[in-house]
């Protein structure tokens, strides 16, 4: 890529010379116009197990299945607005998952 000695501007092809869009400007000399790109390998997709995605608090709960007395629990409205929310719990041991109602 060449660039016109007077003003900074980018030398543009017309009718096989090289020119200066802005002042018109002649190239002197035979402009070589070179590209290259680096390409660099996209970093790889993260793959998340389901060990990794037990983010939730941990409470006192016995679990039906094993008897372990700990487990993660949420709440979720599976109901009616005016009624309580749902509590489920997923077993620390097993992974079991129970739900009670209030």
């Amino acid at each position: 890529m060449e660039f016109c000695p007077k003003c900074g501007c980018v030398l543009v092809e017309q009718n096989k010379e090289f020119k200066c869009p802005r002042c018109g400007t002649k190239a002197k000399n035979k402009v070589r116009i070179e590209s290259s790109e680096k390409i660099q390998a996209k970093p790889g997709i993260g793959v998340i197990s389901d060990k990794d995605t037990d983010v939730f608090p941990v409470t006192n709960a016995v679990c039906p299945k094993c008897n372990n007395k700990e487990a993660y629990f949420w709440t979720s409205q599976t109901r009616a607005g005016d009624e309580a929310e749902t509590k489920f719990f997923r077993c620390t041991k097993c992974k079991h998952t129970w739900r009670e109602y209030r």
